[in-house]
């Protein structure tokens, strides 16, 4: 049996048979191994097929009506449906779906509502915050003048007493709301009272709960903030990419903070792609997913803190978990370096207050190949038995082989003749 899905093409193998052996590689490393990596997820086969449709042949700059090519009939019906369909599934006045990534979202925004120099307050990197949260190293940190607020100490959660304070005294420009490493929700309607508060706009990155919030199993930030940055992909299962959410009264500033300010020409297979995983998203059966993904998540901390890892904030309310495992002799580093190895596929991050490096995974990917609570325990005792070295390598990755062996992520079929 060959493990190229159905839509890979045999002319690819007869054409490139070397290209056509790396993707051949890559799905099987992703059908082997444990994939826990918390932006990470497993697209659907439809989805896929319209990511190597022939949109991806259309030069379409501008936007349906009005673009800068001619031969975009075909394209303006597939992004005003993507758009219609990310309107009705996130109950929003206006959405653009051309950002190709949840960073050039944020800089859309930012571009939309800011100049450069702005005061913006956001959770700060340690804690969480994203890159496009005020790095250094990234253009917010270079345009915008940012400052940080963080967790409690004690409880790992935002500390809203700080927010509040740190608005207050610095009278920010935009208020950003988001992580990529905070497991609990984020209190909209308080982070909308404060914006409120001291006059800012209120700019939500939610690239990793609006699966779960598409599916009811997080609270929207929809109704709370002026602009919502997410990524299609992660737990809402479409391809990577990124949207942007807002009111009617920003459609305009949005739009045109995307293209022309910040991108080019619009990747219409991609969007088309996007279409396919909103209509997914809007069925009973990913909702049913969505609520399962939160359930294997707390499932799963629960037991690596049985496992003897340090879990923040003490578990988790969406498909995030972040852990230190210290407690078991080991840094993030070398866990993870040590879990790859055994086939267990998972993210390091900054841990609160720790000064250390932890373990960030997640659950949307197992739970798509179709695994539940029984499973979340099994992950938990071997990767605990991994970082207590009661495992070596070789042992754990032909267990890991063995057990994955019952998900597969996708289809196989029989190997093209020849």
């Amino acid at each position: 049996m060959s493990v190229i899905p159905v839509l890979e093409a045999d002319v690819l193998r007869r054409q490139d048979p070397e290209l056509a052996d790396i993707l051949s590689g890559e799905l099987e490393r992703q059908s082997t191994t444990l994939q826990l990596n918390a932006a990470e997820n497993f697209t659907s086969p439809a989805v896929l097929a319209a990511l190597g449709s022939a949109l991806a042949n259309k030069y379409a700059e501008g936007y349906p009506g009005a673009r800068h090519h001619g031969g975009c009939e075909m394209a303006d019906v597939a992004e005003r449906l993507a758009v219609r369909r990310a309107k009705d599934l996130f109950g929003a006045e206006h959405a653009n779906v051309q950002p190709h990534s949840g960073s050039s979202a944020v800089l859309a925004a930012y571009a939309a509502l800011l100049r450069p120099g702005d005061t913006v307050l956001a959770l700060g990197l340690p804690y969480g915050g994203h890159l496009t949260h005020g790095s250094p190293a990234n253009f917010s940190g270079r345009w915008f003048d940012f400052v940080g607020y963080g967790v409690d100490a004690e409880t790992g959660l935002i500390d809203h007493l700080q927010v509040r304070a740190l608005a207050r005294a610095h009278r920010p420009k935009a208020i950003v709301c988001g992580s990529i490493a905070y497991p609990r929700h984020i209190d909209y309607a308080f982070f909308r009272s404060v914006a409120d508060e001291v006059g800012a706009y209120l700019i939500a990155d939610a690239a990793h709960p609006m699966g779960l919030v598409a599916g009811g199993a997080a609270p929207s930030p929809v109704p709370y903030a002026d602009v919502v940055c997410a990524t299609t992909h992660k737990v809402l299962r479409g391809p990577r990419g990124g949207m942007i959410l807002c009111g009617g009264d920003l459609a305009r500033r949005v739009d045109r903070a995307v293209f022309p300010f910040t991108q080019g020409g619009a990747q219409m297979h991609t969007i088309a792609a996007k279409a396919v995983a909103f209509a997914e998203a809007a069925t009973p059966a990913f909702a049913a997913y969505a609520h399962q993904v939160v359930v294997n998540a707390r499932v799963l901390a629960a037991r690596l803190a049985d496992e003897g890892l340090d879990v923040v904030t003490g578990g988790t309310d969406t498909h995030l978990i972040t852990a230190d495992p210290a407690p078991l002799g080991v840094e993030g580093r070398t866990a993870r370096g040590r879990l790859a190895a055994a086939g267990i596929v998972l993210d390091c991050c900054a841990l609160p207050h720790a000064g250390a490096r932890g373990l960030r995974l997640g659950t949307a990917a197992v739970t798509t190949q179709g695994m539940g609570q029984g499973e979340m325990e099994r992950i938990a005792v071997l990767l605990g038995k991994v970082l207590r070295g009661e495992l070596d390598g070789a042992e754990a990755r032909e267990e890991v082989r063995e057990f994955t062996g019952g998900f597969p992520p996708y289809p196989r079929v029989p190997a093209a003749p020849g």
